[in-house]
């Protein structure tokens, strides 16, 4: 008969810790072989996963520096790095089957006219129209009745009338489109014309769209197809983190008359209901064949968001979209408003529509920007708002100061996101060593996206001097080619430089906590 003191110890050999099989667990070697096993087991997957997620971002084929970064992030942070990773990481957007099938396959007959046009503009091209060509398919051709734009109430007042002229059917692409005052404005202009009978199609950002449910139902209800590109926007906060957006302006006209440039739908532009607050930028339109890029351009990503081709395989619907030089001119018959803040430049001149996304292997307006400006004898000229250089473009802008070419940049004194500004800051030292002048415009925001570079070349269009337009955004541009639209646009820089101020200070003296907090912006530079 057991003793009372050896009661407790035969329970706790029985039923250590509440069950019967503990002991046997715990100094057993089941016990120890299943410590090692799911130790080998958790080894063997984080190899798999480092491994996996190495090869996936590998086949990304981003800079090595990049590359690196984010496995070493999302093999070290799984569980906070993937959700990161899908909402800023992926560069590689999945287009629809019929993606490109109306700009590039089913169009056939206007690429061999536009094969002929290339051929014979490349006939008496230099090296920058080939390289031009080379990296977008839209070819250049003429454009006439070019018109700058350098304040938002006169380009509004041109677009209500154009789309006022509209017979067939007017085609909008915007990164923001609102219904304020001037948003209103137009929305009215598409109503009416939509009542009328012409086909009218609104493409807006689901970020930048800022449309009521009342606005949306009073266009849909008037006829006006209105649709949001790339899906829906759960992270409104995050918008300026989010990637593949839309951000191209585009207006055209019976495809005849064509806007694009720095101007969205909002009163931010407006001088009448901003006063002097109002948005410094730059737009431009132009009649002519050069309208067919940029109804390629919209066409293209109306096919990705609809998966409607718009009927273009029928010769009687293409041919209304894409109508042949000459037809339809809208100068006999249409005034484009107050000639107050535009710069005319309107003899007949060579118009290229470069157009990029983050779904191309070769981002052509990045390309073009670094051969423009690499080129460049004279001078290199750039307006921008948010200026977050990639390594290649950078070392292009020193490097043409570095050789005596003469390089300015105008930049916004402060824009409308600090953390921009903040990295824009760290960039800007190097090109003041290599001797480039840089400006800041005082008197309100500088939102003009432009480029003069020599004699022979203007760029006038919606990307910025930064990664997010280059590589993460869809984007376009127009490329006169020695014309007076050059010599327009460097007027125009030349009177926004009275109201700048060139910087002379370093930002490497700035005050420590300055510098950090730069650095530390710096490293979004690749979302900025």
């Amino acid at each position: 008969m057991l003793d009372a003191p050896a009661l407790p110890r035969l329970t706790a050999i029985v039923t250590p810790h509440g069950g019967p099989c503990a002991l046997f667990r715990e100094n057993s070697w089941y016990s120890r072989l299943m410590n090692v096993s799911w130790g080998l087991l958790y080894f063997v997957g984080q190899i798999v996963w480092v491994v996996g997620i190495s090869v996936y971002i590998m086949f990304e084929r981003r800079s090595p520096t990049s590359t690196l970064a984010w496995i070493a992030f999302l093999a070290a942070l799984p569980w906070l790095g993937i959700p990161i990773y899908l909402l800023v990481g992926p560069r590689q957007l999945k287009r629809k089957k019929l993606r490109l099938k109306l700009a590039r396959k089913r169009i056939t007959s206007l690429l061999g006219k536009w094969e002929k046009s290339r051929a014979d503009m490349l006939c008496l091209s230099g090296q920058l129209m080939r390289a031009g060509a080379q990296l977008s398919w839209l070819p250049p051709e003429p454009g006439e009745q070019v018109r700058l734009f350098l304040d938002g109430d006169a380009c509004y007042d041109a677009l209500i009338a154009a789309i006022g002229s509209a017979r067939h059917h007017v085609h909008l692409e915007y990164y923001i489109f609102r219904d304020d005052a001037t948003g209103t404005r137009i929305i009215d202009a598409l109503i009416e014309r939509a009542q009328a009978g012409v086909e009218v199609r609104l493409l807006v950002d689901a970020v930048g769209e800022r449309l009521g449910w009342r606005t949306r139902r009073r266009m849909r209800e008037a006829g006006v197809d209105v649709r949001i590109f790339n899906g829906v926007r759960p992270f409104r906060l995050w918008r300026r983190l989010m990637n593949f957006r839309t951000h191209r302006k585009i207006a055209v006209v019976d495809g005849v008359t064509g806007f694009t440039g720095g101007m969205n739908v909002t009163d931010d532009h407006s001088e009448r209901a901003r006063g002097k607050a109002a948005w410094r930028d730059t737009h431009v339109s132009f009649v002519g064949p050069a309208v067919h890029g940029l109804q390629a351009t919209f066409l293209e990503n109306w096919v990705f968001t609809t998966e409607d081709d718009l009927g273009c395989q029928k010769a009687e619907r293409f041919a209304a979209f894409f109508p042949p030089s000459g037809s339809g001119n809208p100068s006999d018959d249409v005034s484009f408003g107050s000639d107050n803040g535009h710069v005319d430049a309107a003899s007949d001149q060579v118009v290229q529509i470069l157009a990029s996304g983050p779904d191309e292997a070769t981002y052509a307006v990045e390309s073009f920007y670094f051969t423009a400006i690499t080129s460049a004898q004279q001078r290199v000229w750039l307006s921008t708002p948010y200026f977050v250089p990639g390594e290649a473009v950078l070392a292009a802008i020193a490097s043409a100061a570095h050789r005596g070419v003469d390089v300015r940049l105008l930049v916004p004194r402060r824009t409308d996101s600090r953390l921009v500004d903040a990295a824009s800051s760290t960039f800007r030292d190097e090109l003041l060593d290599a001797g480039a002048q840089i400006y800041f415009y005082e008197p309100a925001m500088m939102h003009a996206k432009t480029a003069v570079i020599d004699d022979g070349l203007a760029i006038v269009g919606t990307a910025n001097l930064d990664n997010r337009s280059f590589r993460l955004n869809f984007e376009v541009v127009a490329a006169f080619y020695n014309s007076p639209c050059v010599a327009a646009l460097a007027r125009a820089f030349e009177a926004d430089l009275a109201h700048a101020t060139r910087q002379k200070r370093r930002e490497s003296r700035a005050p420590f906590l300055r510098r950090l907090a730069a650095s530390a912006a710096r490293l979004l530079a690749p979302q900025l």
